[in-house]
Parts: C-alpha cells; sequence; structure tokens
C-alpha cells in the first residue's frame, strides 16, 4: 500500500510516548462520544483515494489526480447512498410485498409450527391468531415508542456523522502533508501514530470485505441457488443474503449472527431443510476459520480467536460500536507493538 505519509524518524522517548497516550485517549474517545462512523468513513475515503491516485497519477499529475479521485469517489458515493435506499425499499417490498399478507402467509405459519414443536408452556405464549400476533406487535411498539423515536433519531445522527467523515476524509486526503523536517516532534510523532492506523484500518477492513463477499456468494448459492432446484424455498432468502453481506463485515461474530438467521428460517420450513442449513453452516464457519487464517491472519498476523477476544472486550466496555471498532484497534495495537519490537 502507498502510504500517504513522508517517512517519518521516531523523537525521543518522552514524545513518543505523549503520542501514544494522546492516539489511545482519541481513540477511546471517539467511540464513547459516538464518532466511530465518522471516524471509519472518513478512513474509508481517505484509503480510496491514496489506494486510486497512483492508477491516475500515471497520466495526470499528483495534485490533479487526487482532486479526479475525490470528484469521483464522491459522485460514486452519493450514488451509491441513493442506490442503497432504493435497492432496500424494492428488496422488503419485494420479499414481504403487501404487510397484511406478510402477517398471514409468513408470520402465522412460523409461529403454527413452533406450536407443533415447543414444549407446552412456551406455546401457551404464543398467540392464537393473526389478529392476537398484530395487536401484540401494536402494543409492544406503544410501549417502546420512545425507545423506536429515540434510535430513529440515532440513525438519522449516525448518517450525518457519515457524511461529515466522508468529507472529511476527502479533505485531508486532498491537503499536503507538510515535509518531516518541518514538523515539530510531537506532531511527526502523530503523524505517524495516525499512518499506522490507516494501515491497520486498510488491513483489516479491505480483507473483511473479501471474507463476506465470499461467504455471501457461498450463501447465495445456498438459498437462492441449490435449495429452489430442490424445490425449497426459505422465506425472506434474498434478505438473508444481504444480511450475510452486511454482518459479515464484522470479524467471527458476524458469521454467526447470519449463521443464527439462517437457521432459524431453515427450521421455519422443515426439520430436514434445518438440518441441511445446519450442516452448511457449520461448513461455512469452518471457511471462516481458514479465511480469516490466511486473508486476516496474514495482514495483521492474528488468530481468530485474538479478535473475538479483542471484540468481548470491547463490547463490554462500549457496546456494538466497541464490536466494530475492536478489529482494527487490535490491528493497530499489534502494528505499534510490533514496531517497538515487543511482539
Amino acid at each position: 500500500m502507498d502510504s500517504p505519509l513522508p517517512a517519518l524518524r521516531e523523537p525521543s522517548p518522552a514524545i513518543r510516548y505523549a503520542s501514544y497516550l494522546l492516539t489511545a485517549a482519541a481513540l477511546l474517545l471517539i467511540v464513547e462520544i459516538h464518532l466511530l462512523p465518522a471516524l471509519l468513513a472518513g478512513l474509508l475515503v481517505f484509503e480510496l483515494v491514496q489506494a486510486m491516485v497512483p492508477l491516475l497519477g500515471r497520466r495526470i499529475s499528483g495534485d490533479r489526480a487526487r482532486v479526479v479521485v475525490v470528484a469521483v469517489l464522491g459522485a460514486v458515493v452519493v450514488g451509491l447512498l441513493i442506490l442503497l435506499i432504493l435497492g432496500a425499499i424494492s428488496l422488503f417490498h419485494s420479499e414481504i410485498g403487501n404487510p397484511q399478507l406478510l402477517w398471514q402467509q409468513q408470520l402465522m405459519p412460523l409461529v403454527e409450527k413452533a406450536r407443533q414443536q415447543l414444549p407446552p408452556i412456551l406455546v401457551n405464549n404464543l398467540p392464537d391468531s393473526v389478529d392476537d400476533l398484530r395487536v401484540g406487535a401494536i402494543e409492544l411498539a406503544r410501549k417502546h415508542a420512545a425507545t423506536l423515536q429515540l434510535a430513529g433519531k440515532g440513525a438519522v445522527r449516525v448518517f450525518v456523522h457519515i457524511i461529515i467523515g466522508l468529507v472529511l476524509g476527502a479533505i485531508v486526503a486532498l491537503s499536503r502533508t507538510r515535509p518531516a523536517h518541518q514538523m515539530g516532534p510531537l506532531a511527526g510523532a502523530l503523524s505517524l501514530r495516525c499512518q499506522r492506523l490507516a494501515e491497520a484500518f486498510h488491513n483489516i477492513v479491505f480483507a473483511q470485505i473479501k471474507i463476506s463477499l465470499i461467504n455471501t456468494l457461498f450463501t447465495a448459492i445456498f438459498l437462492l441457488g441449490v435449495l429452489p432446484l430442490m424445490g425449497i424455498h426459505v422465506p425472506l432468502a434474498k434478505t438473508l443474503v444481504v444480511v450475510t453481506f452486511v454482518v459479515g463485515l464484522l470479524p467471527v461474530i458476524g458469521n454467526l449472527i447470519s449463521n443464527t438467521a439462517i437457521a432459524i428460517a431453515g427450521l421455519s420450513v422443515s426439520l430436514g431443510v434445518g438440518i441441511a442449513a445446519l450442516v452448511f453452516l457449520i461448513l461455512i464457519h469452518k471457511l471462516e476459520y481458514f479465511l480469516n487464517a490466511r486473508i486476516v491472519g496474514t495482514q495483521i498476523r492474528a488468530r481468530a480467536w485474538e479478535l473475538l477476544v479483542a471484540m468481548l472486550l470491547m463490547e463490554a466496555a462500549f457496546g456494538l460500536p466497541g464490536v466494530i471498532a475492536a478489529p482494527i484497534y487490535y490491528a493497530y495495537l499489534k502494528s505499534e507493538l510490533e514496531a517497538e519490537q515487543l511482539l
């Protein structure tokens, strides 16, 4: 990967340790005050620009290449956001269709099958009809109306943070970095910390995208290819494929989330389909560990269990944002420890 920053000499130990403390405080504060989406969006644009500039730099001067790349990326990002929104609406409309039919043709049959397989103590708590199911859902939404409202506001805030992060990432990618000899010692040390953080982000995210794409491909073949050829149609199959890719961007735990959703969908059809889905998921689970060892492991020299421990600790401290940040933060921490020859 072409580094956007100049080669920097390490300053005195006191300055170096101060830069470590400032960087650690900033990274933890970013998660604590919910700015992680902005950081990830900014790093993504920054890394994309750095990856594309050399390709255009052969025909266009360096500064012009950066401007062209950022302009193209801006148009692509806006276009992708529009396509994602329209695609999500179209997908859920085709998968779910009429909400009334959703209650009658999909949810209620699941309840009926559950009644046949679950113990009586659990069956007694299940709704008896579509109307009971609908009333229960409405009542649940009414009880948690405040929570749902906060979730909606939180989603808007996250979206705004992502847009701001994209803009900041583009600005940083366009800006010229001062030569190393013109930087103060602390600025130079912090620049080196930022460089290694960007490298950690590049190694983790782009490797995990490869893994998620491979897992999604196999899931699509199984749900949309193999099962339909056998006359078996799993409910919300297309949605499950999309969910597999999205949650697959989380190392290790993302695969477990998608596996659970697919297993439940398979059991809703029949016990045989559920067993087949379980066998498939076991194979995919093994593939996940193999891919992590070959792709992520070679990038940051970390095993799957190391990433899982990091995600568990960050989840305990910060919740879901901690799970998302953990692989990147761990990769960055490991790069700094290796640079200090402690590993």
